[in-house]
């Protein structure tokens, strides 16, 4: 299930791997459906203190043994804990009038998606929508790259973009996409209100015919000789901008 997203989806389902990830889903109110735990590690207070909190949700307990973890995630040394949790998705018009969120239309790095849901979270955006192209953000890496932030934050997995881009504008956001040779630069742009900030393929950009659908595309002025910055980093520069803004309004 960790290593194929066809299973996970299948089964309606994700890992959650390490006793810090599974203590932040516990935080979160995320209903774990089983938690498996190596024999070897039962010993450690906060393994028994994750088991005990789990299995008052009604979670199952697995006593596994030695080594065993390794077949159920895609770590290599798993740190002796793991938990499976249902996939769940929100809907764009779970947010609200004056929220703002991120749109990945192409993000297919799973690490660069699961800095830009933990970005989304410290900068107090209320969504993060997975477009076709997108990884799947149950991805075992995506979720270890969101520190968490993953079961704080609304998911939202779509298929079309276009059609998310048009409900998000009937919903009254501005769709702003990050664009290199855009005329405006991103800290000139009004992110106070309820924005979109649209992210594409950071070897393609925006998927064909998307840019059309944008209110608006700004840049990252650079002066050195890269031609662009890391699709996470843009991202974190963009909506930590509308944080700032958000804070001097």
């Amino acid at each position: 299930m960790a290593r194929s997203r066809s299973a996970r989806r299948a089964e309606g389902a994700f890992v959650i791997d390490g006793p810090g990830l599974v203590g932040d889903a516990l935080d979160a109110g995320v209903v774990l459906e089983s938690i498996f735990v190596e024999a070897s590690a039962l010993g450690r207070r906060d393994i028994e203190d994750l088991v005990d909190r789990a299995a008052a949700t009604g979670a199952g307990v697995w006593e596994l043994a030695p080594g065993a973890l390794a077949r159920l995630t895609d770590v290599v040394h798993p740190p002796g804990v793991a938990a499976i949790a249902a996939s769940t998705s929100s809907g764009v018009d779970r947010a609200t009038s004056t929220s703002s969120m991120l749109v990945l239309a192409g993000v297919s790095d799973p690490g660069n998606a699961g800095t830009l849901l933990r970005t989304a979270d410290a900068a107090g955006f209320s969504s993060v929508v997975f477009c076709a192209g997108a990884v799947d953000p149950s991805n075992p890496k995506c979720v270890r790259a969101s520190a968490g932030a993953i079961f704080r934050i609304a998911v939202v997995i779509r298929d079309d973009p276009a059609e998310v881009l048009d409900e998000l504008g009937a919903l009254g956001y501005r769709r702003i996409a990050t664009q290199v040779d855009a005329a405006r630069p991103y800290d000139e742009a009004d992110l106070t209100g309820p924005v979109a900030i649209v992210l594409g393929s950071e070897a393609h950009g925006l998927p064909g015919g998307m840019a059309s659908l944008v209110d608006e595309a700004v840049t990252i002025p650079m002066v050195g000789s890269s031609e662009s910055l890391n699709v996470a980093m843009a991202g974190s520069i963009i909506c930590f901008e509308a944080l700032r803004q958000r804070r001097a309004v």
